[in-house]
């Protein structure tokens, strides 16, 4: 059995991919308005973590940091539950996944916050988009009989 050792070059490689993870999960979450999109940006940046705790307990030599790497997995399972719950519930309420759109669930007294966004142009429709395929319909309808109604067929 070959036997690798974690020299400080591998912990500087991981190192490097964690802070990676973290980065891009940061610009992510910190940059996009759709509430789906932060909630995985988070979630980039716990499995950055994650990967920078794991290269610290094996370059050390003990399980720290995987003790801390299932617990951050455990937290990060509990916020993914409580992210779908809180992303159907906004989304039954406003009908939209931008966060701006929810000010009407601040603080009372709190002014409202704009942003200053310009509206980004609508999108134009290519030629040929009539010509795109479309699915015929599968199976055949049933047909209501009087039985299915309620009432006795005679």
């Amino acid at each position: 059995m070959v036997e690798t050792t974690f020299t400080a070059g591998n912990l500087t490689t991981y190192l490097a991919i964690g802070a990676f993870l973290f980065g891009l999960g940061t610009i992510g979450f910190l940059t996009r308005r759709n509430l789906i999109i932060m909630f995985l940006s988070a979630e980039l940046m716990l499995q950055g973590v994650g990967l920078t705790f794991v290269a610290f307990g094996r370059f050390h030599g003990n399980f720290n940091g995987q003790i801390m790497t299932i617990m951050i997995l455990t937290i990060a399972a509990c916020e993914a539950a409580v992210a779908l719950a809180l992303v159907v519930q906004l989304f039954n309420r406003a009908n939209s996944l931008d966060v701006s759109k929810w000010q009407s669930i601040r603080e009372p007294g709190l002014p409202p916050e704009v942003e200053d966004v310009t509206e980004a142009e609508p999108l134009l429709v290519g030629p040929g988009a009539e010509s795109y395929p479309h699915l015929t319909p599968a199976g055949i309808e049933p047909e209501i009989s009087v039985i299915a109604s309620g009432q006795r067929a005679q």
